[in-house]
């Protein structure tokens, strides 16, 4: 194991493979020591009470993927700072609670919370190990949380499956996997394909010492649907948001020039059977 107080710069990134207790437990340091960094850069974008799925810029105020939640139980996965959460408490009068393995993501959004005068429960915790009771939530979702940041994702569906009640929705995006192949470069370079969409090693960030500093997984789209059924969901929707015109901002890889011609998000939306 390697020393949680060495050096974090940045020596080494790329696709490789890694032990996945390593991977894994990257998520929490990197976003606690990023938090700040991350909302001072997409804060304005994200809304303080707002559900955005994607850099696209797909809310949940038009899409409705969610349904109607008035007065249901919903719970946030990798909620970061619970904007989403803090939209549906105060539009949907539903019951939200946000959840992240991040404490610098969720003190953000205590802040915020502070701030706006719309509460919801904060709780720190692992998607794949979360502390609810078996059949407490009518719905979750997630906005680019946790899936993407740990080795093992069909655990989180596993447990987001246990969490909900029968015929309750699960809604998620992730990167779209198509994207993998290219590189994460909003401008031409971004247009050519360098990486096989079936090479699944992680991009990794390591530092000097060989500590994993950051760790974001790529699935395609048939691992993505396998993890589901093998959870026990139906899938619902598939959803490709295309880019809208007039939509200029760019977030890392995404943006106008590579958003009319690829892929830049995958939103899919499930169901838990009525009966199991």
């Amino acid at each position: 194991m390697h020393d949680e107080s060495g050096d974090d710069t940045l020596a080494e990134a790329g696709f490789r493979d890694v032990p996945d207790e390593d991977g894994g437990r990257a998520a929490r340091r990197w976003w606690d020591a990023n938090a700040d960094e991350y909302l001072a850069e997409h804060g304005d974008f994200l809304g303080d009470v707002d559900l955005l799925w994607c850099p696209e810029g797909l809310r949940e105020s038009h899409a409705r993927l969610l349904g109607d939640v008035t007065g249901a139980r919903v719970l946030e996965v990798g909620a970061g700072a619970a904007q989403g959460s803090r939209w549906l408490a105060s539009l949907a009068g539903a019951q939200v609670v946000a959840t992240d393995v991040s404490h610098g993501m969720l003190a953000a959004g205590a802040a915020d919370e502070r701030a706006h005068g719309v509460r919801v429960p904060l709780v720190q915790a692992d998607a794949r190990a979360l502390p609810f009771a078996d059949a407490s939530f009518d719905a979750a979702f997630t906005a680019f949380g946790a899936l993407p940041f740990v080795p093992d994702a069909h655990r989180v569906h596993a447990e987001v499956a246990r969490v909900l009640r029968p015929g309750g929705r699960w809604v998620f995006s992730v990167t779209h996997p198509v994207r993998w192949a290219f590189p994460d470069d909003p401008g031409p370079g971004g247009l050519t394909a360098t990486r096989s969409y079936f090479d699944r090693r992680p991009y990794v960030e390591q530092a000097a010492d060989g500590r994993v500093l950051y760790a974001e997984y790529h699935r395609t789209l048939g691992d993505h649907v396998a993890d589901l059924v093998g959870a026990g969901f139906v899938l619902d929707r598939l959803v490709e948001p295309e880019w809208p015109e007039g939509h200029d901002r760019v977030w890392g890889g995404w943006g106008p020039l590579r958003g009319a011609l690829l892929p830049g998000t995958a939103i899919l939306v499930a169901h838990l059977p009525a009966h199991r």
